[in-house]
């Protein structure tokens, strides 16, 4: 079936969150059968069939189901083939992070900046530091917000599916290395920051099925 299902919560169905034995059944190759939910009787998983530009699509649009398919079928943490994902999801969000705060603190210096080895390797150092201290600020303040509005006790599995959760829904951040190559208005990156927010909603949203009792 996959290895998502191989070990940890298992796959489950896209539409209302409830856990499934199997999201498909293969007869032979490229002849499947795709699997109804026991609670809502709707197809578990249609993403399955779905091109990769379709889900993306639907990620941008914000659709609960789309983040389902994609924390809970696709990169689930518990899944072989994606061990060490949050780690390097982790590393990922905040180099981003990094070169985010690099562009709005270059844009403030107007481009007057020290050429100094010394001075430069300074000024990575800050930027890396600010950019962890922000994201540890964030995550301690995300981790109290659901402490105690979805009464979540303590249980470090769960905590790392929040983190998960936000990370990868903060896949947005990518367009950030189009600053690279294409000026773009410091405006941008609220923008962008916004839509990241946004995203996090949606896909604690879908997550928050793992977390009730």
């Amino acid at each position: 079936m996959g290895d998502a299902q191989a070990e940890g919560e298992g796959p489950r169905c896209v539409g209302c969150g409830g856990c499934v034995k199997t999201l498909f059944v293969q007869y032979s190759p490229g002849n499947i059968r795709l699997m109804k939910c026991d609670n809502c009787k709707a197809v578990a998983d249609p993403y399955i069939e779905c091109e990769f530009m379709i889900i993306l699509i639907d990620l941008i649009l914000h659709k609960t189901r789309a983040y389902r398919h994609i924390l809970f079928n696709k990169l689930s943490m518990g899944s072989s083939v994606d061990k060490g994902i949050l780690y390097r999801s982790t590393l990922i969000h905040i180099a981003l992070d990094a070169f985010r705060i690099s562009f709005s603190k270059g844009n403030r210096a107007d481009g007057a900046s020290s050429t100094s080895i010394f001075s430069t390797i300074f000024n990575c150092f800050e930027v890396i530091g600010d950019a962890f201290l922000g994201n540890i600020i964030f995550m301690i303040m995300l981790f109290l917000g659901v402490r105690f509005i979805l009464k979540l006790s303590f249980d470090i599995t769960r905590y790392r599916e929040v983190l998960f959760a936000v990370i990868i829904s903060s896949y947005f951040k990518l367009f950030l290395f189009t600053m690279m190559v294409w000026e773009f208005p410091s405006s941008v990156i609220f923008i962008v920051e916004m839509f990241v927010l946004s995203s996090n909603v949606v896909a604690l949203r879908g997550k928050h099925c793992t977390f009730s009792p």
